[in-house]
């Protein structure tokens, strides 16, 4: 169940994070309220998670997913298009994840 609510976790702090920028610094009432909504929902779903997996091991898969997400989210609603240096550096985020998700001995499998 740990990875459903991180999957929401992901999922709202993305949601959050890319309406951040459609609030225009919380002066548009919907795209403002996505954004305390969702980091409310993510935060809180991070805290279900860590009644079962090490706070390193949620906290990568949070942050490394959520940053490709919001990456792809930004190319798409933006038309904010990383570079190849950018691409290469999440890439590489990704990596560690993996490795530390497979391989760590603290990892939840």
């Amino acid at each position: 169940m740990a990875y459903v609510y991180l999957a929401v976790a992901i999922l709202a702090e993305v949601t959050a994070t890319t309406a951040l920028k459609a609030s225009e610094q919380f002066s548009r009432p919907l795209p403002s309220a996505l954004v305390v909504l969702g980091y409310g929902v993510s935060f809180y779903m991070l805290t279900l998670v860590l009644k079962s997996m090490p706070v390193g091991i949620a906290y990568a898969i949070w942050a490394g997913v959520g940053i490709l997400l919001v990456a792809l989210a930004g190319a798409v609603i933006y038309r904010q298009i990383p570079d190849w240096p950018a691409i290469i550096g999440m890439t590489l985020i990704i990596a560690g994840v993996v490795i530390m998700h497979l391989f760590s001995k603290t990892s939840t499998h």
